[in-house]
C-alpha cells in the first residue's frame, strides 16, 4: 500500500495509527530482529496504546517527522508494540525499564540488541531538547555512536539488565504470610487515606477498585468501622469529582489533582468493570442507593458506547479528540446557557461548579483553558432532581453532536471477563439488561475465542489471534464464575472448571507453585515471568487465587484450594514487604483464612417458593459464601456430577430447602425466608 509501512497489514487499531509513519516501522517478530542481526544495528522498541495522550504526542512530534524517521530509519531497525495486544513483552520490558530508570510509563522507548536485550529505556522523549530533558535529536546520534565506539560496554549493559530481569523472575522459597498480613495491608491503607477527598495518596489519584474490594472484605470480617469509612468516602468522592462523567456516564482513567476534579480523559474497559463491581458490593454492605445508581449508569456507558455488534465490548475511548485532550467531555459557560437557557443553566452551573473563567487546567502546562469539567459538590444524590435530569440529557444530546473520540475497538479476553463479572453481579440484582448482555459476550467467546481448546487474547475485525496469557484464562474464569452465581447454570460452573484445568496445564509452575504470565511456547521472550502485583488492572495470580477458592467450596475439590494456598506461599516474600500493593491477592486470602461457608438452595428453579430464599441471599453481601442451586427431583443433574456433596440434600416437607454448611458440614436446612436471614445473620454475611 503507497504511502505506508509494514505495520499496515495489522489488525491493532494502535499500530495502524502508525502505518502512515515516514519511520519504517515492523510489528513485532522475527524479520526484525533477523534485519538487525544482518545489519549489526540496535532495535528502537516503541511500546504504547491507542488512547495512550502521550503516545499520541511523541508520534506527532516525533514519528510522523520526517527529519526524526530518517534518523530514526538510519540507526536502528524499529519496532511496534500495541502493550494492550502483547502484555507479556510489555511486562518485561517495562520491568527493564523501571529497573534502568527507576520509573516507567508510556509511551515505552527501549533499544535492544539484536538478540533483544534492553540496554537503553524511557518513556516519552520529545523531539527536540528542552528544560534539562534529552530530545530524540540529541539523543539518537548518542545512542548510535555508544553502539559504534563502545559496544563491549554496551553488551556488558545489556548482560547485566539481562541478568537481573532472571533474578526478578525467580521465586523466594514457599512461606506461610505473616498472620497480622490482612492487618498490615488494612493499615497501609489507613496510613496513606486521604481524609479530605478519598482515596490513597497523592495526585495523580488513580482508582483502584480492588483496593475498595479488600476494604469492604476486611470490615465485614474484622468488624472495622474505619475500612468501611474509607471505601465510602472514596467512592462518593469519584462519583461527585470529574473522574466521572456526568453528562454521559463511566469513569476516566485518573485524576490529574487529589481532589478527582481534573481527569484523565480516557477510558477503559476494565475501569468500568471494576468500579461497577466495587460500587455493587458496596451497595450490598451499605444498603446506600448512590451506588447501585452508579453501577447500573457504568453500564448504561458500556452498553452504549462500548459493545461491539457481535457480543464483546471493545477496550477504550480515547482522552482526545480534534486534537486535544478532553475536547469532547469540557464545557464553556457561554455554551452550556445557549443550550439549556439561562435559568436552567444557572442551576446547573451551580449545582456542578461550572465557573465563567473555566475550572479544568490544561494537564501538561497547568493553565486555564476557558472549559469546564463537571464535578459536584459535596456528597452527590443517588438519583438527580428533574430538572437536573433534563439539563443532564439535554446536554448529552448536544455532546453527541461532536467529533467523538477515537475508540480502540480490539476486544479483549482478559478485560472482557471482568466485564463478564460485572454484568453477572448486575443481572444477580435483577437489570435484565446486563443479563442479555451476559449471554451475547460468552456466546461470543465461546464462538470465537477457543481454537483446539485454547483460549485466544484479542480479536478485531473478523480475526481472532494472540496466545491468552494467564490473565485472559483467570479473569473469564472469574466472569465465568460470577456468571454461576448470577444465573445457577450449571454449564457456566462446568466451563469455569474446564478453563481451570487447561489454565493450570499452561502456566502453572510445577516446582514453585503460581501462574507464569505466559504460556511456554512463547519463545520471543527473554524471560518467562510471574506476575503478582494489583495495579490498574489485578494481577492474574491474584484473580486466580479467589478463582480457585471458589471453585474449591462451590465443588468440594480440595486440589483447587491448595493450589490457592501454594499461590500465597510462592508469593509471600514479595507480598509481605508490601501488602497493600497486593489487594486482590489480600481479598483471597481474607477468604481463605475467615470463616466462608457454601448455601445450597434445593427446588424447583421456576417455583416461587425457591425464589423467595434465593432473593434472600441475593440481598446479601456474601464475601464468604458461595452458591449452588440443586434441582428437586430423584438426580441432583449437571450440578450434582459438579459437586457431588450436594446429591443427598433434598427438599423439607415439599418445600425448597436452603442449606449452610461450613467446609461441606451443613445446618439444618431451612424453609421459611425470614428464618434464612436470621441464620445468614448468625453466620456473620
Amino acid at each position: 500500500m503507497a504511502g505506508t509501512n509494514r505495520l499496515a497489514g495489522e489488525k491493532s487499531p494502535y499500530l495502524l495509527q502508525h502505518a502512515s509513519n515516514p519511520v519504517d516501522w515492523y510489528p513485532w517478530g522475527e524479520e526484525a530482529f533477523t534485519r538487525a542481526r544482518r545489519e549489526d544495528r540496535p532495535v528502537f522498541l516503541s511500546i504504547g496504546y491507542s488512547t495512550c495522550h502521550w503516545c499520541h504526542v511523541m508520534a506527532h512530534e516525533s514519528f510522523e517527522n520526517e527529519e526524526a524517521a530518517a534518523l530514526l530509519n538510519g540507526a536502528f531497525v524499529c519496532v511496534k508494540v500495541d502493550r494492550e495486544e502483547r502484555p507479556d513483552l510489555d511486562h518485561l520490558y517495562m520491568t527493564a525499564c523501571q529497573m534502568m530508570t527507576g520509573s516507567g510509563g508510556w509511551p515505552l522507548t527501549v533499544v535492544l540488541t539484536p538478540d533483544r536485550r534492553p540496554f537503553f529505556a524511557a518513556t516519552y522523549i520529545p523531539r527536540e531538547t528542552r528544560l534539562g530533558r534529552t530530545g530524540l535529536m540529541d539523543l539518537v546520534p548518542k545512542i548510535v555512536h555508544l553502539w559504534r565506539t563502545r559496544r563491549q560496554d554496551v553488551l556488558e549493559s545489556a548482560g547485566r539488565v539481562l541478568q537481573a530481569l532472571q533474578e526478578s523472575g525467580k521465586d523466594a522459597p514457599e512461606e506461610d504470610l505473616p498472620k497480622d498480613i490482612l492487618d498490615r495491608a488494612y493499615g497501609e491503607l489507613r496510613d496513606r487515606f486521604d481524609h479530605e477527598s478519598g482515596g490513597f495518596g497523592e495526585r495523580p489519584k488513580f482508582p483502584v477498585p480492588h483496593q475498595i474490594l479488600f476494604l469492604l472484605r476486611y470490615s465485614r470480617s474484622t468488624r472495622t468501622g474505619w475500612a468501611l469509612e474509607m471505601a465510602e468516602r472514596t467512592l462518593k468522592a469519584m462519583r461527585a469529582g470529574g473522574i466521572w462523567d456526568h453528562v454521559g456516564f463511566g469513569f476516566h482513567r485518573y485524576s490529574t489533582d487529589d481532589q478527582w476534579h481534573l481527569p484523565h480523559f480516557e477510558k477503559m474497559l476494565y475501569d468500568q468493570a471494576l468500579q461497577a463491581l466495587a460500587y455493587t458490593e458496596a451497595f450490598q454492605v451499605s444498603g446506600n442507593p448512590l451506588y447501585r445508581s452508579v453501577a447500573g449508569d457504568i453500564m448504561t456507558y458500556v452498553l452504549r458506547d462500548l459493545a461491539d455488534p457481535g457480543g464483546g465490548f471493545c477496550s477504550a475511548e480515547d482522552a482526545d479528540s480534534e486534537g486535544e485532550e478532553g475536547t469532547f467531555y469540557v464545557w464553556k459557560a457561554e455554551e452550556i446557557r445557549r443550550i439549556l437557557g439561562k435559568e436552567a443553566a444557572r442551576a446547573f452551573g451551580e449545582a456542578y461548579q461550572v465557573r465563567e473563567e473555566g475550572n479544568y487546567l490544561e494537564e501538561a502546562t497547568g493553565q486555564r483553558t476557558g472549559r469546564n469539567t463537571l464535578h459536584w459538590r459535596g456528597d452527590p444524590p443517588a438519583e438527580l432532581p428533574p430538572d437536573l435530569e433534563k439539563a443532564r440529557r439535554t446536554l448529552f444530546a448536544a455532546r453527541e453532536k461532536r467529533p467523538r473520540p477515537h475508540r480502540d475497538d480490539k476486544v479483549l479476553t482478559d478485560w472482557n471477563g471482568l466485564m463478564l463479572a460485572a454484568l453477572a453481579r448486575a443481572a444477580a440484582s435483577g437489570d435484565s439488561r446486563c443479563a442479555q448482555a451476559y449471554r451475547r459476550c460468552l456466546a461470543f467467546f465461546s464462538e470465537t475465542m477457543l481454537s483446539n481448546g485454547m483460549l485466544l487474547h484479542r480479536w478485531r475485525d473478523g480475526e481472532a489471534a494472540i496466545s491468552a496469557n494467564v490473565d485472559d484464562y483467570a479473569f473469564l474464569i472469574r466472569g465465568l464464575i460470577e456468571g454461576y452465581q448470577a444465573f445457577l447454570d450449571p454449564s457456566l460452573l462446568a466451563a469455569a472448571i474446564r478453563l481451570q484445568v487447561e489454565q493450570d496445564r499452561r502456566f502453572w509452575d510445577d516446582r514453585l507453585g503460581g501462574y507464569f504470565f505466559s504460556p511456554a511456547e512463547n519463545r520471543d521472550l527473554l524471560v518467562r515471568k510471574k506476575q503478582i502485583y494489583d495495579g490498574a488492572i489485578p494481577s492474574g495470580n491474584s484473580v486466580s487465587a479467589l478463582n480457585l477458592a471458589l471453585l474449591g467450596r462451590l465443588t468440594g475439590e480440595s486440589g483447587h484450594e491448595e493450589r490457592a494456598v501454594r499461590i500465597l506461599r510462592c508469593f509471600s516474600s514479595a507480598v509481605a514487604a508490601m501488602p497493600s500493593a497486593y489487594t486482590m491477592l489480600m481479598a483471597a486470602l481474607d477468604f481463605l483464612t475467615n470463616p466462608s461457608y457454601e448455601i445450597v438452595i434445593v427446588g424447583d428453579p421456576a417455583a416461587p417458593d425457591t425464589a423467595a430464599l434465593l432473593t434472600v441471599v441475593r440481598e446479601r453481601y456474601l464475601p464468604g459464601g458461595t452458591i449452588l442451586l440443586r434441582p428437586a427431583g430423584r438426580g441432583a443433574g449437571e450440578i450434582g456430577k459438579i459437586a457431588p456433596f450436594v446429591k443427598d440434600m433434598k427438599p423439607v416437607g415439599g418445600k425448597a430447602a436452603v442449606y449452610v454448611c461450613r467446609h461441606f458440614s451443613c445446618r439444618e436446612p431451612v424453609t421459611d425466608p425470614r428464618k434464612l436471614r436470621d441464620v445468614l445473620e448468625e453466620e456473620g454475611s
